[in-house]
């Protein structure tokens, strides 16, 4: 069956190297390699029958670890397997509402992405505001991440309630793809996207016998056009995450709504 992976990175060199995923690294016991050509990104897509990748720039307080010219580049390699979410530079707010334009009106891009633990600033920050008002007139989501950090950094920002409700009630034009579950605040996480019509929750960097109960069971009963697919890769790829997928018990329609057709809608993806 199609699948979309709304979390991705296809990372540049600066990225494998940076220290801040060490911590990542010695909880899964992986090694990342020096750099990783595009074909081993689309091969691992292949093996578990990803259509779509949703790969990411990354910007933080130390510049750009993946820039969002890099991005297109990369999309530009893969036709039709790969699509760009942007980010930006918080700190530069007027720069960061034209860089966020320029991604999606001339580079393609569909969404942006901030992380909040990169700046240590929640996503009810002031600085944020700008970008959300421009999020809503190109009618792209703002993702961004929820719950614990797997960095040595502070799992603070990542709380769904007050920060990301916040948001919503400021912005209820706004739509918001909230990356890796929210554990341990799952139950926040899921209150929240009840809550607000615009709210969306993804499952990047967990493997689905990682998901919650509570996730588990939102996905399968009124949550089922809410949750999308997202691995994290590379630090997970999506065989290793869609293993067990049986397990979720989902019917064939909300199976589809969960690694495709959620994905197509919120992210605004032709079937064609």
């Amino acid at each position: 069956m199609p699948v979309i992976d709304v979390w991705m990175q296809h990372p540049t060199p600066r990225f494998l190297r940076d220290s801040m995923f060490a911590s990542i690294l010695r909880w899964t016991g992986d090694r990342l390699p020096e750099s990783i050509p595009i074909g081993a990104t689309v091969a691992a897509m292949d093996e578990a029958g990803v259509d779509i990748g949703l790969i990411s720039a990354w910007h933080g307080p130390q510049g750009a670890l993946i820039s969002n010219d890099e991005v297109a580049g990369f999309v530009a390699e893969a036709p039709g397997r790969l699509r760009g979410l942007a980010t930006v530079d918080l700190m530069r707010p007027q720069h960061a509402v034209r860089e966020l334009r320029r991604a999606v009106h001339e580079l393609g891009f569909v969404g942006l992405r901030i992380v909040p633990w990169l700046w240590g600033l929640p996503p009810n920050d002031r600085r944020y505001y700008p970008l959300y008002a421009e999020c809503v007139e190109l009618g792209v989501p703002f993702c961004t991440q929820v719950g614990h950090t797997g960095p040595l950094r502070t799992s603070e920002t990542g709380r769904p309630i007050p920060y990301l409700d916040d948001v919503a009630l400021d912005f209820p034009g706004l739509t918001i793809v909230a990356g890796h579950i929210g554990y341990p605040w799952t139950e926040e996480m899921i209150s929240v996207a009840r809550k607000h019509v615009g709210v969306h929750i993804d499952t990047s960097a967990y493997t689905v016998k990682r998901y919650p109960p509570e996730l588990v069971r939102y996905l399968r009963g009124d949550g089922r056009e809410k949750v999308l697919f997202g691995t994290n890769y590379p630090m997970l790829t999506a065989s290793r995450a869609l293993r067990d997928l049986a397990a979720l018990g989902l019917d064939q329609q909300s199976l589809d709504q969960f690694l495709e057709g959620n994905a197509r809608r919120v992210f605004g993806l032709s079937t064609t």
